[in-house]
């Protein structure tokens, strides 16, 4: 158990940590705009990761507290086969309690506020009820 993440260390594929070190110095536009909402505990007080390596996945964004994945979507995801890619993507994380959040990237430049409230809503209503309900 991890206490800086506030619960235990989801398992990962230790492979795929050196490429997340490369994602994390090669994000997109619309990662690095959002990233500079998400970091320093901005959010609700809880740490987000970028780049984050999470079972044989990287997600763009994680949050242990709250158990909860944001995800960016450039337009190749609206083709079928991302589509069905990013639906077993979700479901193998939903496995771990985690939620995932989608957000496409024009989304994430031009609607920020709404954006940011849909993530700040989802991570306050995931650690009331992880507070309420102690597993």
């Amino acid at each position: 158990m991890s206490e800086a993440s506030g619960g235990f260390v989801q398992p990962y594929n230790k492979t795929l940590k050196a490429f997340s070190r490369t994602l994390r110095a090669d994000m997109t536009d619309a990662e690095r705009h959002l990233w500079q909402r998400l970091r320093n505990k901005q959010v609700g007080g809880v740490q987000f990761y970028r780049q984050k390596p999470l079972l044989s996945f990287i997600v763009d964004f994680y949050c242990p507290r709250a158990k909860v994945v944001v995800e960016l979507d450039g337009s190749q995801h609206f083709e079928t086969e991302y589509r069905i890619k990013d639906a077993a993507r979700d479901e193998e994380l939903a496995k771990l309690g985690v939620k995932v959040l989608r957000f496409d990237d024009r989304q994430v430049l031009t609607e920020t506020e709404a954006v940011m409230d849909v993530i700040f809503q989802t991570v306050s209503e995931r650690i009331t009820q992880s507070t309420s309900n102690p597993s």
